[in-house]
């Protein structure tokens, strides 16, 4: 086996801005760097891709570094579980310390492993996809109102907006919002933003007495005590999703307890594999369920899409909001519609590169 990787970075179509950088004195980001992934066995390759996530105490260079440390002997596409069992005696800090280079491995074994056995990765999990039936949400970041007016009506195709608060300005934002799209669904994310539990009961009443908000992601931070976040649950108008956290299947409880549904990344939970088991049980307690993003090539939003069926609300936009994907494959650019009838590969992640390949050079 063999393994390349390459850091790459993505131009946003606007500078990018969420309620944990909007302390940021350099501002919002402008190009967003990821590291793509392939394995090689032969004539097979199988492509994967690792996040960065300043979040998450994963930025590029640690990313580079844990994948630096990896015997590609000891991985196999025919053996998964162990290869992810070798990867997890790589870590030595706390366990999601190193989920986003283990989400790009996991990926890129499985792109290999379903080749090899000429099927997509929806149906090696038994899943299936169906076509015009999953809506992904468009997101608009954090911006001065004018720009939002611009941003939205830039995203007129797109039938959900998800937003982006936690902001000084949440009200300037929502007014400006709804000033270019009166009526769409939208879907708020406030990234933490707000400090306390009054704070948010607040800010969730007002947007409450908009009819077309379908729900509040991630609140309050998610060192809130579960205590102070069931007292929010309890008492919020609208739906509660987890987003920072829930990490992996393991953080259940917790949730169940504070939350009204869950939102599954893979930079997360570490891959297809985990992904996947954090939507089941999710789904076996009641919870809705959801999968997000960062902004991603469309290796990992293709990823996502193949676990499409075991959800009930998508936001895998993150490479419609960059200007050069270097991957084509399933995709939300169409009116949000995810669609795999655009991918020229008929298996694995059935994602390919462009003209550009990164691994070309």
């Amino acid at each position: 086996m063999l393994l390349e990787f390459r850091v790459i970075e993505l131009k946003m179509k606007h500078e990018w801005t969420i309620a944990t950088g909007v302390n940021n004195p350099s501002g919002g980001s402008t190009a967003v760097k990821t590291v793509v992934i392939q394995l090689k066995d032969g004539g097979l390759v199988g492509l994967g891709e690792a996040a960065r996530s300043g979040r998450y105490e994963q930025p590029t260079d640690v990313i580079v570094d844990f994948l630096k440390k990896i015997d590609p002997s000891k991985l196999s596409f025919d053996n998964i579980p162990g290869s992810m069992a070798y990867l997890d005696t790589l870590t030595d800090k706390h366990p999601y310390h190193d989920s986003s280079a283990k989400c790009g491995i996991n990926i890129a074994l499985l792109d290999g492993a379903t080749k090899k056995a000429k099927v997509p990765i929806y149906d090696f999990f038994k899943l299936g996809f169906k076509e015009n039936k999953h809506i992904s949400s468009y997101t608009i970041g954090i911006d001065k109102a004018e720009v939002i007016t611009k941003k939205v009506l830039e995203a007129a195709p797109f039938p959900i907006l998800k937003v982006k608060l936690g902001a000084p300005n949440d009200r300037e934002i929502m007014a400006a919002l709804r000033a270019a799209a009166p009526t769409k669904t939208v879907r708020v994310d406030a990234n933490e933003g707000w400090k306390t539990k009054e704070e948010a009961l607040r800010n969730i009443e007002w947007l409450a007495t908009d009819p077309n908000v379908e729900f509040i992601e991630q609140p309050l931070p998610a060192i809130t005590p579960a205590k102070e976040m069931a007292w929010l649950k309890s008492r919020s108008p609208l739906p509660l999703l987890a987003d920072e956290s829930y990490h992996t299947a393991k953080d259940i409880d917790f949730c169940v307890e504070c939350f009204h549904g869950v939102n599954v990344k893979l930079l997360k939970t570490g891959g297809i594999s985990n992904a996947y088991e954090a939507l089941q049980v999710a789904r076996k307690h009641k919870m809705k369920t959801m999968i997000g993003c960062m902004v991603e090539t469309s290796i990992l939003i293709g990823a996502a899409a193949h676990l499409a069926e075991l959800t009930d609300f998508l936001d895998i936009d993150g490479n419609i909001l960059c200007n050069n994907d270097p991957y084509i494959g399933p995709t939300a650019e169409n009116k949000g519609m995810v669609t795999f009838a655009g991918a020229t590969e008929q298996y694995g992640l059935r994602v390919k590169a462009r003209a550009a390949d990164p691994f070309a050079s």
